[in-house]
């Protein structure tokens, strides 16, 4: 767990591109901005640190529109895996603040989102989702807790879609994975790791069985370590390479040059949710 800062933080609500609203938060220890459309963090700043996360340039800020980078919450269908539009609505809907202006000591950052008549017409059942983001000096951990608010049990996928920032995609190396049941979707193959660590250059999406240890995204800038909860027995990576860059409208050519999705995920055996029951999953996030 990140221990509270020790410094007060300044929070306000303020319009962010296209007067999308978000959080803007500075602590003396990190800055961060966290859209309300979709709950997508897009900033992560430690003091004197480069950025962490990656934000398309050409990232669409629109209501009911995903924002391509930063993290995108993707509930309660992963990909196309169901009946649902891809990744799920919840990356597509504008959340509600609960940390209110100026408040926040504890380094937190919380946003909610229930069910109304819109999510019933697409998904019909009740639930509550509450996102918590804490920063601290040179780590930030974000925690996506799920609430069962009816009477039924349901199931459900989540990711938390995190666009990490690379120098470049062709210089970076990700260690951890070896000896992980993988799923290569490019290729359609099942496999057991072997790499002690992952390089990229062309398209590359795959799901892993998350290890237990930490991975580390190491890149001539510095050192990343990416850690989530047990809860979370997938890890999915994913880089577009550059054919499939120059396809998305949202993302420049040279855009996966520039990023490297691993994402904390529950995919391959989604969740059952008894009524009344809650599920929590984590992402922490470390410059070394």
């Amino acid at each position: 767990m990140i221990p509270a800062p020790s410094l007060p933080k300044e929070v306000r609500l303020e319009p962010g591109v296209n007067g999308l609203r978000r959080l803007v938060v500075h602590n003396g220890l990190a800055t961060a901005h966290l859209y309300l459309q979709g709950a997508t963090l897009t900033h992560f700043e430690p003091a004197g640190r480069r950025p962490v996360l990656f934000v398309s340039r050409q990232s669409v800020y629109e209501p009911g529109k995903p924002i391509r980078g930063g993290v995108p919450i993707c509930w309660p269908q992963f990909n196309a895996r169901g009946p649902l539009q891809k990744h799920g609505f919840a990356r597509n809907v504008a959340w509600q603040a609960e940390t209110p202006e100026g408040e926040g000591g504890d380094g937190t950052l919380v946003l909610s989102l229930q069910d109304d008549a819109a999510t019933r017409a697409l998904w019909p059942h009740a639930f509550r989702l509450r996102l918590h983001v804490t920063l601290a000096a040179r780590a930030l951990r974000l925690a996506l807790t799920v609430e069962n608010a009816g009477q039924a049990p349901w199931s459900f996928a989540a990711a938390l879609h995190s666009y990490l920032r690379v120098d470049d995609a062709t210089a970076v190396r990700l260690e951890g994975l070896q000896g992980a049941d993988r799923w290569d979707s490019v290729r359609d193959e099942r496999h057991v790791e072997q790499a002690p660590a992952l390089g990229f250059g062309t398209e590359f999406d795959s799901v892993y069985a998350a290890p237990a240890r930490p991975l580390r995204l190491v890149q001539p800038s510095g050192t990343l370590e990416i850690a989530q909860s047990a809860s979370c027995t997938e890890t999915v990576v994913w880089n577009p390479g550059p054919e499939l860059s120059a396809k998305l409208a949202d993302l420049p050519d040279d855009g996966w040059r520039r990023m490297l999705c691993v994402e904390a995920a529950r995919i391959d055996e989604p969740v059952l949710l008894a009524a009344g029951a809650s599920w929590q999953g984590s992402q922490q996030l470390t410059v070394l």
